[in-house]
């Protein structure tokens, strides 16, 4: 059941990243295994997929929208989060609204299969496997704090994966610290 595997090793290496209680967006989450570990840390968790099924079991942790964003209008219009999670999903036409959903101060954190891929697996068909470079370009309005582009073991595939932040709408003051005059 992929509700109940494991998060992805990207998602909790940079979920520190995450604000102390911030919102938690899961695009295409399935049952739920990224918004099952934020919620467990404390976040307000949502999540959208388009079988009902699959986020049933998701349902009790938080917001859960059954809807399919490959042919239907965006079911999160205007919305921002803390952090926007995004694993082995790819649809081009959405990755604009994707970096959009993420608040200021917020992150996005996405891992998805890359060209190369299908040397050794699915998904093989190029819509579903992203070019060199081609999340970085999504990604140009974010700051970049982590980027991979390569070959993955166990189960062996191709992917990219970004950890990006947007800068807060003003930045934090920096520290003053006073001047000592020489001794």
């Amino acid at each position: 059941m992929h509700g109940q595997m494991a998060p992805s090793d990207w998602i909790r290496r940079w979920t520190h990243l995450v604000p102390a209680g911030g919102s938690v967006l899961d695009v295409a989450c399935g049952e739920g295994r990224h918004i099952r570990w934020f919620f467990e840390r404390n976040h307000p968790v949502a999540g959208v997929d388009k079988a009902l099924e699959a986020i049933n079991s998701a349902a009790n942790l938080g917001e859960t929208i059954c809807a399919d964003i490959e042919t239907g209008p965006w079911p999160l219009p205007g919305r921002r989060f803390d952090c926007v999670v995004v694993t082995n999903y790819l649809w081009r036409p959405l990755l604009p609204t994707i970096v959009g959903s993420v608040a200021p101060g917020g992150v996005l954190l996405y891992e998805t299969f890359a060209l190369g891929n299908e040397t050794v697996g699915r998904p093989a068909r190029p819509e579903f496997l992203l070019r060199p470079g081609e999340l970085l370009r999504a990604c140009e309005s974010l700051r970049i704090v982590a980027y991979e582009d390569g070959f993955l073991d166990a189960p062996a595939r191709f992917v990219q994966r970004i950890a990006a932040v947007r800068e807060p709408l003003s930045p934090a003051r920096p520290l003053r610290l006073p001047l000592c005059s020489p001794c």
